[in-house]
């Protein structure tokens, strides 16, 4: 048996996503107790507290609607799957297959379709300038020279998992209005 059982009692099957229950409130009750780089932060900063950030920089940016969407869920596979550092995942091809074919069922799920190419560019841009300014905000850390430009003024600061979990929720409903 592949399923797992999630925090609002369904039956998941990560290698069978069309067919499982994708459940907003599933995703953003594990992403927020997710802790990104590993659990390896000198404080909690959650996978839902990035996505969150990383919608806001995509509306910062002025991206289209569907675009913050994208970013907000770009990690939604992780509240199935768990987070792997990308050193790592770099190696695992099973596990990224996996990852891709949970992911575009996501946002399928959410928005009705798939990233275009230029928008899954977009995506990547924004997560890769959260992660620079996420190491060197939490870790003092430089991830890219030169720095890429931020556009949001965030917060990388612990936040109580029920708030961010509710800020998910919000931010997915609004995102789907």
């Amino acid at each position: 048996m592949s399923a797992i059982t999630t925090y609002r009692r369904h039956e998941f099957d990560p290698l069978d996503p069309e067919n499982s229950p994708i459940d907003p409130i599933d995703i953003a009750h594990a992403l927020s107790l997710l802790c990104r780089a590993g659990g390896h932060f000198p404080h909690f900063y959650s996978v839902a507290q990035h996505s969150l950030n990383c919608a806001e920089e995509a509306r910062c940016r002025s991206y289209p609607k569907s675009v913050i969407l994208f970013c907000l869920l770009h990690d939604a596979s992780e509240a199935y799957l768990s987070d792997i550092t990308r050193p790592v995942k770099a190696h695992l091809p099973a596990y990224l297959e996996i990852e891709n074919t949970l992911q575009n069922a996501i946002y399928r799920h959410f928005a009705k379709r798939l990233p275009t190419e230029d928008e899954r560019a977009l995506i990547k841009e924004v997560d890769d300038t959260l992660l620079h300014y996420e190491f060197l905000t939490i870790m003092n850390e430089t991830v890219y020279t030169p720095a890429p430009t931020l556009h949001a003024n965030l917060s990388f600061a612990f936040t109580e998992f029920s708030l961010v979990e509710e800020a998910f929720l919000k931010t997915l409903r609004e995102l789907m209005s």
